[in-house]
């Protein structure tokens, strides 16, 4: 009897501490109208509009004065064609080396733009500010005269709907992908972009209130941009659907019935399921930090996973769904590079919960197996795939810099996607349907290429580590460079882990010795992690290569040997000596994400920082240079990617909530880690509902400096093991069965059942610590446009 009255006196006592904390939100909320983007007009460059989209389409909504423009864009609109002939890899064998750049010289294949809507409205509607409203996924063009133009691309339909309050505009006008004036002629003409690629000028038609453009492209492909208007009361409804030969042979047909029927239902009915997709995708999870540029630019992000990568659709490549709408072609032909951009692009949606728009890559990935065996048995000679660093949207290989371009590793790291989506999902049927089958497959290949030497160390016959040294002959590292090694490391033992996950405990062993005949890193006395067994990092360098093995893998962790964080430190002080005079935008987000893993939190805000106020555009797009000219990079060029936005978001996330192991091919050895890496500034902070390894998802709150809450919640039955980073304090537990097991507090939960606990809140706010992060001031801003 007195256990029993024991045991509901501590559940009395945790209720009441429960409810002495500030109102929780238990549920993830809609983004707040505070964290909207807001853009003075003028906007007079499409690379700081407002970017919309669905997955599949996507526009940028910008302008001044009383013109409006929505630059159209849509995943697979693609001119695949080579620059050279046909499988021109076939001619040049691994073996034998080659010259790879020439491929990648000529036009295409590229990334196309679909063209540009023009509304020029009446005189008395002046465009004051523009706006996206992130709950809606809606765009604004607010007039001085209070009332507003607004947009949206349907996440339920393939079509954009726009509605303009007051007059009837005074024209709209389609024009074409790089269509430009000539002299004389008073209307746009075919030109351009697609003049660089041998089109025929664009098929222009008309009928009633609506127009199209049909745009034949090569090897039987088309694509038609249709927009149809409305008049509604005192509104004007514009419908807008781009289309393509992947829809079927009447694009046009296609183009102009999604017109009709978007303006047949009405802005309100369309917007209503639209919204609705949107509140799903935002109840998977939300956070909290007092850090207004940062939780702004955090949101904006997620909400790119939302509006350019969908299941069903492409995914995104360097530029998502919004091509560059400046009368050229992409910059780096907007492709699919797998040296980083798409691995990055696809890092920060496992631990934010939006697992379907990150299946958007899995899926590509997963469908162009067999032109990937085919390239691997073409190029490098073996069984199993490999895909190219450097791709299309079907798998091509564009070739480049042939040391990063036609790396095997590449494959590895992209391998390495299916392992986390499997980590955070636990979704047995994805392991073995899809995770093992095909990282078993790249797996194959890498055994294909790997040879043991003298000591039986498996080795490549030629490495490197990327974009270092360029397109010389000294790119060409020893084998292995540290780059490859991390890599294959990375890859044998998530094979592993996941053959142990399956039962197969033979082919677990055989991952497992594939790895451990890999041998150690190379590092120097100091511990320096070396670009091979001979190279030392030579100068400041964009690409962290030699880091793999500390983000994004964790096979050199804080919680490894005195070795591992001897190597942590002297790497890490060697990045900073040698500066980031050579870093780009998204080295400065990447190493956030690295140094919040290894548990430097002031300076993975202080990256983090910089990044946010110098290295991206007014609408929060990723500039690789630093547009302030602030001297944090030698580059102040503004090429617009997005890797460096979802590395941002990412590193939001490494501060908040970690959960990896410190022995990667081992099972149950995760850790859930609340608040690892958060910096001083941060005394207040919470998050709910972000996602685990294991398939955990969490919530908790942060107040002066200190973890006060959280909860837990199995997705399926497992070991949950939460590591006590709380500075001596006692979690008061809901449930009985919690051990401590050396660093760790454990219990064994079933699928739906929670873990909560609260902690007493510190009565002040710790000091500052000496290397104390303080806000990044810019003193000197480029002009803006």
């Amino acid at each position: 009897m007195k256990k029993i009255l024991k045991q509901r006196l501590g559940w009395l006592i945790f209720v009441v501490l429960l409810a002495t904390l500030p109102a929780l939100n238990l549920s993830a909320a809609l983004p707040d109208a505070a964290l909207n983007l807001k853009l003075t007009a003028p906007i007079n460059t499409w690379d700081e509009a407002v970017p919309l989209g669905n997955g599949l389409m996507g526009g940028l909504l910008w302008g001044k004065n009383n013109l409006v423009r929505l630059s159209l864009d849509r995943g697979d609109l693609w001119d695949d064609r080579p620059a050279v002939e046909k499988e021109w890899w076939k001619k040049e064998t691994w073996i034998k080396g080659g010259d790879w750049d020439a491929p990648y010289d000529g036009s295409t294949p590229t990334k196309l733009p679909a063209g540009r809507l023009e509304i020029q409205l009446d005189p008395a509607q002046q465009i004051q500010s523009f706006e996206l409203n992130l709950a809606t996924a809606e765009g604004s063009a607010h007039f001085t005269n209070g009332a507003s133009l607004t947009a949206f691309f349907s996440a339920v339909k393939p079509v954009a709907l726009l509605r303009i309050p007051g007059a009837e505009p005074k024209s709209l006008t389609l024009i074409p992908s790089g269509a430009k004036k000539s002299g004389g002629d008073t209307g746009p003409s075919s030109g351009g972009a697609v003049s660089k690629l041998g089109y025929p000028p664009a098929t222009r038609g008309s009928e009633g209130n609506a127009q199209w453009y049909v745009q034949t492209a090569a090897e039987g492909f088309k694509y038609c941009a249709c927009v149809e208007t409305k008049r509604v009361g005192a509104e004007t409804l514009v419908a807008v659907a781009v289309t393509s030969t992947t829809d079927g042979v009447d694009v046009l047909g296609i183009a102009r019935q999604r017109c009709a029927d978007a303006l047949k239902q009405g802005y309100a009915k369309a917007l209503k399921p639209h919204v609705g997709w949107w509140q799903d995708f935002w109840s998977q999870s939300d956070l909290h930090i007092p850090e207004p540029d940062i939780e702004r630019q955090y949101y904006l992000v997620r909400y790119f996973y939302g509006a350019a990568s969908r299941r069903g659709a492409p995914p995104m490549p360097l530029q998502g769904v919004w091509t560059a709408d400046n009368g050229g072609l992409p910059p780096w032909k907007g492709d699919y590079h797998n040296d980083l951009n798409t691995q990055m692009t696809y890092m920060g949606y496992q631990e934010a919960g939006n697992f379907d728009e990150g299946l958007s890559f899995l899926d590509l990935l997963w469908n162009l197996t067999p032109k990937f065996q085919a390239f691997a048995k073409d190029f490098y000679g073996t069984d199993g795939l490999a895909t190219p660093g450097v791709m299309s949207l079907t798998g091509q290989p564009l070739a480049g810099w042939g040391q990063y371009s036609l790396s095997p590793t590449m494959s590895a790291w992209n391998a390495h996607l299916f392992y986390l989506h499997w980590c955070y999902t636990m979704d047995d049927t994805f392991l073995r349907d899809r995770a093992y089958p095909w990282c078993s497959e790249v797996g194959k290949c890498m055994m294909g290429l790997l040879k043991p030497d003298k000591d039986g160390v498996l080795k490549l016959l030629r490495s490197s580590s990327p974009e270092f040294f360029d397109n010389s002959d000294r790119a060409w590292l020893e084998p292995n460079s540290n780059f490859d090694l991390q890599c294959l490391k990375m890859l044998f033992l998530s094979l592993a882990e996941m053959a142990d996950a399956q039962g197969k405990t033979g082919e677990a062993k055989t991952w497992a010795a594939a790895a451990a005949a890999l041998g150690d890193f190379h590092a120097d006395d100091q511990g320096q992690l070396m670009l091979d067994a001979k190279t030392e990092v030579p100068y400041s360098h964009r690409h962290l290569s030699s880091l793999m093995a500390l983000y994004p893998f964790n096979l050199i962790t804080c919680d490894g040997s005195d070795l591992d964080r001897q190597r942590i430190r002297a790497s890490l002080a060697q990045w900073g000596k040698l500066g980031t005079g050579a870093w780009c935008g998204y080295s400065f987000s990447w190493m956030s994400c690295m140094q919040a893993r290894v548990g430097d939190a002031e300076a993975a805000l202080r990256n983090l920082d910089i990044f946010v106020k110098a290295f991206i555009l007014r609408n929060g797009f990723h500039a690789n240079g630093d547009q302030t000219k602030s001297g944090f990079s030698g580059f102040t060029y503004r090429p617009f990617t997005l890797e460096g936005n979802f590395l941002a978001m990412q590193a939001v996330q490494e501060m908040l909530l970690q959960s990896w192991s410190p022995t990667p091919g081992q099972n149950d050895t995760g850790s859930i880690r609340i608040f690892p890496a958060t910096p001083w500034r941060w005394h207040d902070a919470s998050f709910d509902d972000l996602r685990a390894e294991g398939g955990w998802r969490v919530s908790a709150r942060r107040q002066n400096n200190a973890t006060t809450w959280f909860k837990i919640t199995a997705t399926h039955k497992g070991l949950l093991r939460i590591r006590d980073n709380f500075d001596g304090r006692t979690p008061k537990w809901n449930r009985s069965g919690v051990k401590k097991v050396g660093d760790h507090f454990e219990i064994v939960l079933k699928a739906g059942q929670s873990l909560e606990a609260t902690l007493d809140k510190p009565a002040t706010i710790p000091p500052a610590p000496e290397n104390l992060a303080v806000p990044v001031e810019i003193k000197k801003v480029s002009a803006r446009n």
